[in-house]
């Protein structure tokens, strides 16, 4: 049996227990998964990581003040700042963020004042990745690398696209990230395709909202 990690992201509490009863071996929360995913509340984050404690999964949350594109000005970063601040307080693992410029590349600036904010918890650059020019994306994995984030959610291109036809582009990632950061396939994983991806890419950790099946 392929033995790797299964991310779950959920929009809420409700469908915690039953996403580790079939198998999720981390939870990611955010609300309004449509439009690919916001901030949840903080009695959300308050329960959620209560239960997650107790079952010894970590949790994480999806840091982002609105949907829509991932250039935030200060108001908003002061946002993201106090809901990290939240985050750890509640006893959260970590958090899932992105910042980047008009250009589409990474805001350095916004991204180091949040990882100042984010010590001690993991954080996860989350599809705003997919954003990044492909030939900027190997810079990009330097940068996160170099700044301590633990792990690239990416789908490895345009999310309208299946993942089997992006897979040769995250071995791509995989291969560039090697030790030093995590690349963590997400968009279009489910129960019946994530062996055949994981297998496929090598990689250790996998995530979707239904990479554990229908809750």
């Amino acid at each position: 049996m392929l033995m790797y990690l299964k991310e779950v992201c959920l929009e809420n509490y409700s469908f915690i227990p039953k996403a580790i009863a079939q198998g999720a071996t981390r939870i990611e929360l955010c609300d309004y998964l449509i439009s690919g995913g916001t901030t949840v509340s903080k009695g959300v984050m308050h329960e959620a990581a209560a239960y997650c404690a107790e079952k010894s999964i970590p949790l994480m949350a999806m840091i982002r003040p609105r949907s829509g594109d991932f250039i935030y000005n200060d108001s908003e970063l002061k946002i993201m700042g106090y809901d990290i601040i939240e985050a750890r307080n509640l006893g959260l693992d970590g958090i899932v963020l992105g910042c980047l410029t008009n250009d589409q590349l990474i805001d350095e600036d916004a991204m180091e004042q949040l990882l100042e904010e984010a010590y001690g918890l993991q954080v996860t650059f989350h599809m705003a990745f997919d954003a990044i020019p492909n030939e900027k994306q190997f810079e990009a994995i330097d940068w996160l690398a170099e700044h301590g984030v633990q792990r690239i959610l990416t789908h490895g291109g345009d999310l309208t696209l299946p993942i089997e036809e992006t897979l040769s582009h995250l071995k791509e990632l995989v291969d560039y990230a090697k030790d030093r950061i995590l690349i963590l396939p997400g968009g279009g994983i489910s129960s019946e395709n994530a062996d055949a991806i994981q297998q496929h890419l090598g990689v250790t950790e996998l995530h979707g909202s239904k990479i554990v099946g229908e809750l």
